[in-house]
């Protein structure tokens, strides 16, 4: 797969695009039972130019869909229901590892969430997971400002509405 910093739109050699992304998952309650990624969203942005470059967002439908609540008790509003006809993760791995792959990554608390779900998930279907440059983690500038209310802030890309789940 192609490296998408080289044929940027972002044209400076030093300018290396900058992947905002958000993953939602369920919340393991049961003992053995394991996270997956219900939900993927992420804006491409040129950090010379400022301008979004590219984004993707898609509900992600878990291979064990027990996993899922058929009630959300979680602002995300995500349920059985609404990722029962969603693709499985292999039908959208290759965005996913396009959109990622070769940038630098950006988000809220992705080194000790994100990344971990991301490679989990690429090595349930036996592929390499995409490798980021660099990494921009807001979880540690934001707990130094403002304490530890920093690790419950969502940066939510993938809105309801734009996903038609409200």
């Amino acid at each position: 797969m192609d490296n998408p910093s080289t044929s940027s739109p972002c044209k400076e050699s030093t300018s290396t695009e900058i992947v905002f992304f958000d993953i939602e998952t369920n919340v393991p309650n049961r003992v053995g039972q394991r996270f997956w990624v219900l939900e993927f969203g992420a804006i491409v942005v040129c950090p010379r130019k400022l301008v979004e470059l590219d984004s993707y967002s898609t509900l992600i439908r878990p291979t064990d869909l027990s996993a899922v609540p058929s009630r959300s008790g979680r602002c995300d509003g995500i349920t059985k229901d609404v990722v029962a006809n969603a693709p499985l993760f292999e039908e959208v791995a290759d965005k996913i590892f396009n959109i990622l792959n070769g940038r630098i990554w950006a988000g809220h608390n992705i080194q000790r969430f994100d990344c971990a779900r991301i490679k989990e998930a690429f090595s349930d279907i036996d592929r390499p997971a995409p490798t980021p440059v660099g990494m921009i983690d807001s979880l540690g500038v934001l707990t130094e400002k403002f304490g530890r209310r920093a690790g419950n802030m969502k940066v939510c890309i993938c809105h309801k509405k734009s996903l038609n789940y409200t």
